[in-house]
């Protein structure tokens, strides 16, 4: 689970054109390092390194819908009372999100960043657009989740966890 020197080298340089999406999936993750697991010819799941935690990445390819998902999620376990906070949060975030968005599975005690890349037409998705994907996916999920913590865990109102998020991005820029 290492992205080597935080690089990011050309993805079409190690693919060719016509590949299965989650063939090129699985090519960038091995090119970039991280855990995998091909879990079918239609399926794979990642783990992907970041500043505050490693993110599950699953990324599913449906023939039928013509289209590549991506769900990338990380553990939470807020309190039956914080609850109400994190979907203020999630609609604060969301509002910033123009790539995917934020939901809560309360069951599993996940938050869960989506994301779809619609190929119809008979399209490929390329390594580039698919190495974006999964980029904006760990972005979104690390920009993002000092503010569900905050809203969560600290006694910081929806608005006040969702600037707190907005202040670090822009101190990171």
């Amino acid at each position: 689970m290492n992205n080597k020197g935080g690089g990011m080298a050309e993805p079409e340089q190690f693919l060719e054109d016509g590949f299965h999406p989650i063939d090129i999936v699985e090519h960038l993750a091995e090119h970039r390092e991280w855990d995998f697991d091909r879990i079918g010819d239609d399926q794979i799941a990642m783990a992907v390194e970041g500043q505050w935690r490693t993110y599950s990445i699953i990324l599913e390819w449906s023939e039928f819908e013509e289209t590549l998902r991506l769900t990338c999620t990380f553990e939470m376990d807020p309190s039956a009372a914080q609850l109400s906070a994190i979907f203020e949060t999630l609609n604060l975030v969301n509002d910033q999100c123009w790539l995917g968005t934020f939901t809560w599975w309360n069951e599993q005690k996940l938050m869960v960043f989506r994301y779809a890349l619609v190929q119809s037409g008979g399209h490929i998705a390329s390594a580039e657009q698919i190495d974006t994907m999964i980029r904006a996916a760990v972005k979104n999920a690390e920009r993002y989740y000092p503010a569900f913590q905050l809203a969560a865990y600290g006694d910081h109102s929806p608005e006040q966890a969702f600037q707190v998020a907005i202040a670090e991005a822009y101190g990171h820029a």
